[in-house]
Order: structure tokens, then sequence, then C-alpha cells
């Protein structure tokens, strides 16, 4: 009993904030994470996929590079900074990315889509929204006075796994693009990277969504720069994890989890409160479960490996999900990849809600890049 205590008081000595929990543990070094995405906004499942990171006590965000996918770069930026200005969390760099995919356009996108078919889900281009890639659309937050990082998301990926080698995971929301630049300038990036956690891809998900069901292969983050996602895909990472359409549609944003949140006062829960939308009968938590399935594996109730590639065919499923079991893949195979199947759906709401109604966490020091 006296050497418990004796553990105690030193505990208290180092860290008295865990002291007062009655607790003889020492605080454990915070897991790092790059969060590159496609931060349309306000609220929605990318900026909330931005908050489960930043809000967790496990993690050290050190920076969100930003790329178009959902809505256009130069938005997706303003309202990235406007979200960590209102939840009190400038310290994180915002740092620009690409603007463009690879490879595809707006225009060529329009001919196939008069060839095979309209797609549901155009991200920046899809008419309804359109505006052009310089204008931030609406902004019902605010703009942001503070400025996104002057370095480009590339060369912010390098120079952070070079800073911190093997310790880095990457948590990829939105389209590759970012990912396969910094790959072009640098091939040792993916070696230096812990592990890649990315939603996206599509196989065949049980849903009525009409965005899936005669296109059960076709996922935006895939499709939107399917030459990156195939770079991306075949480089030599450690370990990548994926978050496919196929359990998202396993979960739902409700007015109950929405009315949860608006319960707390915390900044946060008041961002997503005032400006997620009332849910639809299609709203996912598609990057939301992502980010909370890496901070806790054990959301994830089953897994399967596979090997995942993108289809380069200038076809009708141009972009489309390929995935092989280890028997058949082909002779010059992609990356394996660990796919979740199935969650623990209540485990992952009550962490969604516990989290975006918590205090939002001080930055320390060690957070600066």
């Amino acid at each position: 009993m006296k050497y418990a205590y004796f553990l105690l008081a030193i505990a208290s000595l180092l860290a008295p904030d865990l002291a007062a929990s009655g607790q003889a543990t020492l605080p454990e070094e915070r897991r790092k994470v790059i969060i590159d995405q496609d931060a349309a906004g306000p609220a929605g499942s990318d900026q909330q996929a931005i908050l489960v990171l930043i809000q967790s006590p496990q993690t050290e965000v050190l920076g969100i590079t930003v790329v178009t996918g959902d809505q256009w770069l130069k938005a997706e930026v303003a309202h990235t900074l406007r979200m960590l200005e209102l939840i009190g969390r400038t310290d994180i760099p915002v740092v620009p990315g690409a603007e463009y995919p690879l490879i595809r356009r707006k225009e060529e996108t329009e001919l196939w889509e008069q060839r095979y078919g309209s797609v549901a889900w155009l991200g920046a281009w899809t008419p309804r929204l359109y505006h052009p890639a310089d204008d931030l659309g609406d902004m019902p937050e605010g703009k942001p006075s503070t400025k996104p990082s002057e370095e480009d998301a590339a060369h912010f990926l390098l120079r952070m796994v070079h800073k911190f080698p093997h310790e880095v995971t990457i948590y990829e929301g939105g389209p590759m693009t970012n990912l396969a630049l910094a790959l072009s300038i640098d091939p040792e990036f993916p070696s230096l990277v812990k592990e890649l956690v990315f939603m996206g891809a599509s196989l065949q998900p049980e849903t009525t969504d009409p965005e899936f069901v005669n296109s059960p292969r076709h996922e935006f983050n895939l499709w939107f720069d399917p030459e990156a996602a195939h770079i991306v895909l075949r480089a030599p990472w450690k370990k990548i994890v994926c978050t496919t359409v196929d359990i998202s549609v396993k979960t739902r944003m409700t007015i109950d989890l929405l009315n949860r949140i608006r319960a707390s006062g915390a900044p946060a829960a008041r961002y997503v409160g005032k400006y997620t939308k009332s849910p639809g009968q299609y709203e996912y938590l598609w990057d939301e479960l992502a980010a909370a399935a890496w901070l806790d594996p054990s959301i994830i109730t089953k897994t399967e490996t596979r090997f995942m590639d993108v289809n380069l065919d200038h076809g009708a499923n141009h972009g489309d999900t390929l995935t092989w079991a280890d028997g058949d893949k082909p002779k010059i195979a992609p990356r394996p990849v660990e796919i979740q199947v199935n969650l623990d759906t209540e485990k992952f709401y009550k962490m969604f809600v516990d989290l975006l109604t918590a205090p939002t966490p001080p930055p320390r020091a060690s957070d600066k890049p």
C-alpha cells in the first residue's frame, strides 16, 4: 500500500492533472497524425472527421492538408480555418494542396456523363452547387481572419515524415492527389509513414442509395482522381487500412445524434450543432468512422484483406474500385489493404458524441510542426 502511495506521489509531481483522478499513470505520448482532407464545410462529414481527430486526447495533429474534392480547394481551406477559429485551435496549420486532379477535368467528365450516364456526386463540379474555383461560395459561419500556411501540402507531408520518421499516420479523407504528388517528389515518402488510413473504395454496398445502386464500385474519393489513387495504392506503405462505402452505409447521422451533440456547450458541439444540416435519408458518417476506427480499432468487429487498385481504362468503369483476394491477384499486384467489414455501431456513436461534446484539448508545445 505504501508503494502504491509512493507511485501516486511521483505521478502527482510529474502530472498533477492525472493525479487528481487518483491514478498513478504517466501521460502517454500522443499519436502523430496528418489529416489530408477535402474539407468541405461548414460542418458535414469532412469537418466532423477533422474534429474527431482534433478532439481526441490521443492525438497530436501535425497539420491539415487540403485537396479539392467535395468542394473547391480555396473554399475548403477557408471553412477549415474558420472551424479552427471557432473551437480555439488556430495553432494547427492548414496547408493548401492540389486544386485539380492529376488528369481528370470537369469538361471531360461532362462528356463522359453524356456517353455513360450521370454521376450522382461530382463534388466541387456538382451543377447545383457549382461556383468558380476562386470563389468561396456560401460561408454562413463567417470568413476566417487567420491565414493558411504558405507551404504546399506535398512538401509539408514530406517535411513532417522526415522530421518524425515512422511515427506519423496519414489519415486520408478525400481524393489522393496530395499523396500522389508527395510520392512523385520523394519515392521514400511511404516508407517513412507509420500507416495510411483512408475512407474510400466501394465493393458491393447493401443500400438503396441511388449513388451506388447502378454503380456499386463507383466511390467519389477514388473516382475523382483515379490516377492519383492508382499511384498511392501501389506505393510501398507499411500498412493500409480502408473504410469503404460498404461499412459506411451501416452508419447514419440521425436527429438523435445531432440533438445529443447540441445538448453540450463545448466549442466543437456548438459548431456542429449550429452548422450541420438536418440529416437526410443517406446522411452517412463516412469520414468520421474512418477517423474513430483509427483511434479505437475495437469499434471494427470484422476485417478482411484485399489487394486494391483503381480502373484506369477511360471507359464506362473509369475510376471504379478494383479488388482481388490473395489467390487471384494480378502478377504485378497492388498492396494489401485491411478492409473494414462490420462495426459495433452503438460503440461508434457513443465515441462520436463523446468526442464532439468534450472540451477542446489545448495545444501542447510539441504540437507545433
